[in-house]
């Protein structure tokens, strides 16, 4: 057998062994996966934030009091419409400072999601923030990202 015989046989070899590898671990990666929608820029301290589902359905994001602002009890409101969904968070990161995570996990059913949530203060003043719904249901977990601006800290 030639040299070129045996790179080629190396060869489709070490390709067959690459995609049983890729059928067996796709299914484990699809299933832990989160998708994530694109970002919608709202402030939902003033009007609702809406986002339509990829599988049907919308979220929507409302926050009082306005306006929104660091160190200030929030007040968070989801509702799910024509979708099902187990389990339900939002999560709020600076969008261009690192602030850390704060998730707040919302309880309620029916499509009607509630929880309670504070912002870190920013020695900025204002600030830009990313609050991201967290959806579990519709075939897999989805974040619903909304982008919006708070006011600093009251005096």
């Amino acid at each position: 057998m030639s040299t070129k015989a045996l790179w080629l046989l190396a060869l489709a070899l070490t390709l067959a062994v690459l995609a049983v590898l890729a059928y067996r671990l796709a299914p484990q990666r699809r299933a832990g996966a989160t998708e994530t929608l694109p970002a919608t820029r709202c402030d939902p301290g003033t009007h609702a934030c809406r986002a339509n589902l990829p599988r049907g359905g919308q979220v929507e994001l409302t926050i009082s009091p306005a306006p929104i602002r660091a160190l200030q009890p929030l007040a968070l409101r989801v509702t799910i419409s024509d979708a099902e969904t187990a389990a339900l968070a939002v999560d709020f990161e600076g969008r261009d400072m690192a602030m850390g995570s704060n998730r707040s996990p919302l309880t309620g059913a029916t499509g009607q999601f509630t929880g309670r949530a504070m912002l870190p203060v920013c020695v900025t003043g204002s600030m830009a923030w990313v609050a991201t719904v967290h959806l579990d249901g519709q075939g897999g977990a989805l974040a619903v990202p909304f982008h919006f601006t708070a006011a600093g800290a009251s005096r």
